[in-house]
């Protein structure tokens, strides 16, 4: 998505340890118009696939996947990083590394939100090295639904956990996919993706 690039060139920052900061547009301040047309591409790569759900982190995979399930007209359902006193039935849980936050987060998703008959896209902001990602695999197995694809706005491919997922058969589509933070120079590469079979 060029219009992504763009926005990630102007309002982007590179701090130290490879962090991509983008809290002028995407999570902390959030840029609607942006997301909408995130949503619409997200749409248009997954088209035909049967969804019937989104599954997201909070919180900042949210925007994205709001956007994309109001396109395609399907719920969205996001992991909870902290248990409610609502929480109180039966929870699919994961285990999940925080690479910005340097700590492990146990995530929650109620299990009458998902259902062995539901095609599940998961959803988020940022791809590194896939621990949010896998954590989600994990609540769609647990779930025994069918996972139709991941959904990523920002992939850092530098990193491993791209490769990782998709060695496992999975498709990952990445709107936008960065090669390198070196020097605080960011260096696009083409959209990483495996085609569906």
């Amino acid at each position: 998505m060029k219009i992504l690039e763009e926005k990630i060139l102007s309002e982007g920052t590179v701090l130290p340890n490879n962090v991509l900061k983008v809290d002028r547009f995407l999570n902390h301040k959030i840029d609607p118009q942006l997301m909408f047309q995130i949503g619409e591409e997200f749409a248009r790569r997954f088209e035909g696939k049967g969804i019937t759900k989104i599954l997201t982190i909070e919180s900042s995979g949210i925007a994205p996947s709001v956007m994309a399930g109001f396109v395609m007209q399907v719920p969205v359902i996001f992991a909870r990083k902290k248990r409610s006193l609502t929480m109180v039935d039966e929870l699919l849980t994961a285990s999940v590394f925080s690479y910005t936050k340097r700590e492990v987060q146990e995530i929650s998703v109620s299990k009458k939100l998902l259902s062995p008959e539901d095609r599940i896209l998961i959803i988020d902001d940022f791809l590194a090295n896939g621990e949010a990602a896998q954590g989600l695999v994990n609540i769609v197995k647990a779930s025994g639904g069918e996972l139709v694809g991941i959904g990523i706005v920002i992939e850092k491919a530098f990193q491993n956990g791209g490769d990782q997922l998709r060695s496992k058969g999975i498709c990952v589509e990445s709107l936008v996919a960065i090669d390198s933070l070196a020097n605080k120079t960011i260096s696009f590469s083409k959209n990483k993706e495996v085609q569906f079979q």
